[in-house]
């Protein structure tokens, strides 16, 4: 969460608060005049929006995903691939994540103890990271909407 200030000419602010509530999730904007009276300093807090559409659930999310032994071969065999100090995708670091994800989710169903959830959850924080994805919701959940997003688009 963020406070803009912005100073505009009195006949703008509607315009202006209407871009900033397309652009963000706002809250009431807040207006005092300049010292000179002839512009209106505009107060709003503000985030991001929280990406595109609603957080799919998990059995949505992985529909279209290969099978978890398979993934847990492409990320070692990716990871084993880069040269140390090279960078890994993005692709990679989703992947991985997802991965995590639905591990622990077949972990929390069968009630087996242990720290997948955690894991999973640090996974999901660092794809949040690298996306600098200022959202406020459950990292796996994010994990699971970019997962949707990506893997239908392939």
């Amino acid at each position: 969460m963020f406070e803009i200030r912005i100073i505009c000419d009195p006949a703008d602010t509607d315009r202006v608060s209407d871009a900033l509530s397309q652009a963000f999730t706002v809250g009431p904007v807040r207006q005092h005049p300049t010292r000179d009276g002839k512009q209106l300093r505009l107060y709003v807090t503000a985030d991001h929006h929280s990406n595109t559409g609603p957080w799919p659930a998990p059995d949505e999310a992985y529909a279209l995903a290969p099978s978890i032994v398979s993934e847990i071969g492409w990320t070692a065999r990716t990871a084993a691939d880069k040269s140390f100090g090279t960078r890994l995708p993005r692709d990679f670091w989703l992947r991985k994540a997802a991965l995590l994800d639905r591990i622990a989710l077949r972990d929390e169903a069968d009630h087996i103890p242990g720290d997948a959830a955690e894991v999973a959850n640090e996974a999901a924080e660092r794809l949040m990271s690298l996306d600098d994805a200022a959202v406020i919701c459950d990292p796996r959940h994010y994990v699971r909407q970019q997962y949707a997003h990506w893997i239908t688009n392939q």
